[in-house]
């Protein structure tokens, strides 16, 4: 009896403790300025604060029993649903933002959350959550996303517009470029031509006496070698000069050219050579090397006037200073300085002396081409040029070039001075699409004693090869040609007649200009009738010794 009493009073205090919890809940829940609610455990709600009422225009009871989901956008119930699914199935906390059904039948975007109370078993006997309205957060969000969008937007439209206005400064400075580039090829090719033109005419009259004949053919063939220079010279500052480089020592080469640009300099300037105490070398071009030396020289000759002193320097090191628009270069690199005491440069000159047909000289004393051959040797060899001048002191020109390892190979000795080679019957293929350079080659070739085969493309030649490769000795082909170019059909007769040799010809090919030789041998137009048989019997006579013993 006493234990029956006993219980009833304890489930009399529980039931007053928990109506007492209930109702401090509901007293807390009505003062919150969220949306508070309870739901059972399959989520139909049962119980709201006084906001939802308002958020809904409902009074007390008239929601009892509603499914959360009939309340819920359309759009957002896949998710809504997926979280509840998640916190169903883990009993945790559940949490989601999704748009909620107003009074006026608008959707504002809340965030949901709900605590599952947990019977002794750990099942779930109902919800508790709060609805927190976040449609503010969500519109300054999405007003600040749209302009950011079109920050965007407008970032890439002036970036665009600056693109555009760079490409056509580009263009206008290109255009001004090529105006100065023609100009200045055209006046000094039509001198040249006029030479060329005049010794012609004179060459036509009859009994033209045998010495003047010899001055007349001898103009042609100086001024030949000029344009070839110019056109050189030309491609060395656009960088499309084929270089055929290889490792020789600086400081040798310097000592070769001194007693040249002694003779260019005349006798009233002292040329002295200071060079490094351990030898340095490069790997570049040495013809355009000893080519830029001069170049820089005989610039130097003309500030000095004819009298002076010319320093000719050569040292290793290991930081190249920030020029222009470039920094500076740490590595290890040839510094070759050229340096006299002349006029010096002009200080709203010294950004422009690298131009191309920039001179302060005047007309007829210079084409402005030498320092613009330099200054190409020096970016296509991976190198730089500096300059420092005082006005009335004097100037000085450092070549930067990177510094290279002796391979052994690098002795570098005179050119051999050999007779007009004679072809001994050897046979040539001569490819050449240029009907006039394609017959001045053959007949050339025939004089000499070489017999020859004419092919006027790749094809040909390839057809020629397949009759019978054997029979040639070397195929000479030209480089720039229509279809399959000479680079091209050397690589396809290395793979197919690996014993047969090829001699590349070439006024100009970006390719070679890009990649070098590939290591065939390179023969450049204009070319001699000495050059062209020599090269020949040079790249025969090391193809052959190349070859195994029979």
């Amino acid at each position: 009896m006493a234990s029956r009493i006993w219980d009833a009073v304890e489930r009399a205090r529980a039931d007053a403790a928990r109506r007492e919890s209930e109702e401090q809940f509901r007293v807390f829940a009505q003062v919150m300025p969220n949306q508070v609610w309870a739901a059972s455990a399959d989520g139909h709600l049962y119980w709201f604060n006084d906001q939802v009422y308002a958020y809904c225009a409902a009074v007390p009871g008239e929601l009892d029993g509603t499914a959360w989901t009939s309340i819920v956008h359309p759009d957002d119930l896949d998710a809504a649903g997926l979280a509840w699914a998640r916190s169903v199935a883990t009993g945790e906390v559940y949490e989601a933002e999704f748009r909620i059904r107003r009074f006026d039948a608008a959707y504002h975007w809340f965030l949901v959350r709900a605590e599952p109370i947990l019977g002794p078993s750990g099942e779930i006997l109902r919800w508790v959550g709060t609805n927190t309205d976040i449609e503010d957060q969500k519109r300054i969000s999405a007003e600040l996303r749209h302009l950011n969008e079109t920050l965007e937007q407008r970032v890439e439209e002036r970036t665009q517009d600056l693109l555009l206005a760079e490409d056509a400064l580009r263009q206008a400075q290109k255009m001004e470029a090529v105006g100065q580039l023609t100009g200045g090829v055209a006046h000094d090719f039509n001198n040249l031509l006029t030479v060329i033109k005049s010794s012609t005419d004179l060459l036509k009259r009859p009994d033209l006496p045998e010495e003047r004949r010899l001055r007349y053919v001898g103009a042609i063939s100086d001024t030949v070698a000029r344009a070839a220079k110019l056109t050189g010279q030309l491609l060395a500052f656009a960088r499309r000069q084929a270089l055929k480089p290889e490792v020789f020592d600086v400081g040798r080469s310097v000592l070769g050219v001194a007693d040249m640009v002694g003779t260019l300099t005349g006798a009233r300037i002292r040329i002295v050579t200071n060079l490094a105490e351990v030898a340095c070398y490069i790997d570049a071009d040495p013809s355009q090397f000893d080519t830029a030396i001069v170049n820089m020289a005989v610039n130097a000759r003309d500030a000095m006037e004819g009298e002076g002193v010319l320093t000719i320097s050569v040292a290793a090191t290991s930081l190249v200073p920030a020029m222009r628009s470039h920094h500076a270069i740490s590595g290890d690199f040839v510094a070759v300085s050229i340096s006299d005491t002349g006029s010096g440069i002009a200080p709203e000159n010294v950004e422009r002396i690298f131009e191309p047909f920039f001179t302060t000289k005047d007309v007829g004393q210079g084409t402005g081409l030498g320092l613009s051959q330099v200054f190409g040797f020096a970016k296509q060899s991976g190198g730089e040029i500096g300059v420092e001048s005082t006005p009335g002191v004097g100037t000085t020109f450092t070549l930067y070039l990177p510094q290279a390892a002796d391979d052994g190979t690098t002795a570098r000795g005179p050119e051999d001075v050999e007779p007009l080679s004679d072809g001994h019957g050897m046979q040539i293929l001569v490819v050449e699409d240029n009907i006039d350079v394609g017959t001045f080659a053959t007949q050339t070739l025939a004089e000499l004693g070489y017999a020859t085969v004419w092919a006027k493309n790749a094809d040909e030649a390839l057809a020629e090869l397949a009759t019978d490769a054997s029979r040639f000795d070397v195929v000479f082909t030209d480089v720039v040609m229509p279809g399959m170019n000479g680079i091209d059909l050397a690589h396809e007769i290395r793979r197919r007649y690996h014993e047969l040799p090829v001699l590349l010809a070439s006024g100009y090919s970006h390719v070679l200009a890009k990649n070098g030789t590939y290591g065939f041998e390179l023969l450049h137009k204009p070319y001699s009738v000495e050059q062209l048989s020599r090269t020949l019997r040079k790249v025969a006579t090391s193809w052959q010794s190349r070859m195994p013993a029979v």
